[in-house]
């Protein structure tokens, strides 16, 4: 086989990069811009409170973060968001794979299967909160009737007390998003042959075995996948908690504060440093997960 020359090569290299270069601009502008404007405001005392206010955030323009470092609130939406995203995260991952090896020995009517679990992630998270919100309702919500039914008691206010409003907000995102981590893994699952499974029960692995010495190695990427998609949009997590509770009673996240101060208080230099250091929250813990999940991770050690 004859490689191309050094030349032709490095012209297609020039080619492909005048190619690309207009997308990587649009990208840097649209998601570059935003983020460098919010730094800049988070490092100036701005409200639409006080018109013509506009200077740097003593001292050294870094005010704004010490003040919202220095918060209760901002440690304790910090808390929370963690949490949630911790706990809701492990959950849809569970279920999630169950779902996925379920639907993998589906061999009729897996095509309905699959658009039917797809389901609860296609409706809209507001429209989940409401109806989660009806279902918890402490007077005609089903859980409480159904509690009463059983014996049990049935006069808890759900989304008006710590940590029941908690739970809801995660059995409402879990619900939600179970389904999209099942469609990534299955995806996943279905590029891995099957001869290696014949080949590990003939020399008598359990299905326990399999799954473990197989199954999970081979599904690395695709796990890595769905876990970074997924805990991304657990740290911002902003309409769920919203529309359920505006984040009262335990369920305050990063990305609702950050809204309170910009549109709700008009404090854009302080809401822009929360935005700013929730940005910074997700990029570390996104890095923490590739970091670990690569590949060549276990033989760097």
């Amino acid at each position: 086989m004859t490689h191309p020359h050094p030349t032709l090569a490095q012209s297609r290299s020039r080619l492909a990069a005048v190619m690309v270069s207009p997308a990587i601009a649009v990208m840097v502008l649209v998601a570059g811009f935003p983020v460098l404007y919010a730094v800049w405001l988070s490092l100036h005392e701005y409200s639409l409170r006080t018109p013509g206010l506009s200077r740097w955030a003593a001292p050294f323009a870094l005010g704004n973060y010490l003040t919202a470092l220095s918060s209760q609130e901002f440690w304790s939406a910090l808390r929370t968001t963690l949490a949630f995203t911790a706990i809701s995260v492990v959950l849809e991952l569970a279920l999630g794979m169950a779902m996925a090896l379920l639907m993998q020995r589906v061999a009729r009517g897996s095509a309905f299967l699959r658009a039917a679990v797809l389901v609860p992630w296609s409706v809209l998270t507001v429209v989940t909160a409401i109806m989660w919100r009806s279902v918890f309702d402490p007077t005609l919500g089903f859980v409480n009737t159904v509690l009463g039914a059983l014996g049990l008691p049935a006069d808890t206010v759900w989304l008006g007390s710590t940590p029941q409003a908690f739970v809801v907000m995660v059995v409402a995102d879990v619900w939600k998003t179970a389904p999209f981590m099942a469609l990534l893994l299955l995806a996943g699952l279905q590029g891995i042959p099957r001869e290696t499974y014949e080949a590990a029960a003939v020399d008598g692995a359990s299905a326990w075995q399999r799954f473990w010495r197989i199954t999970l190695p081979l599904l690395r990427s695709a796990l890595l996948v769905a876990l970074i998609f997924r805990t991304l949009d657990a740290l911002r997590i902003f309409d769920l908690p919203y529309t359920l509770t505006k984040g009262a009673f335990g369920t305050d996240t990063l990305s609702l504060l950050a809204f309170r101060q910009l549109q709700e208080q008009g404090i854009v230099g302080l809401g822009s440093a929360l935005s700013v250091l929730t940005f910074l929250v997700v990029m570390a813990i996104s890095v923490i997960y590739i970091r670990l999940m690569r590949p060549n991770a276990g033989s760097a050690r």
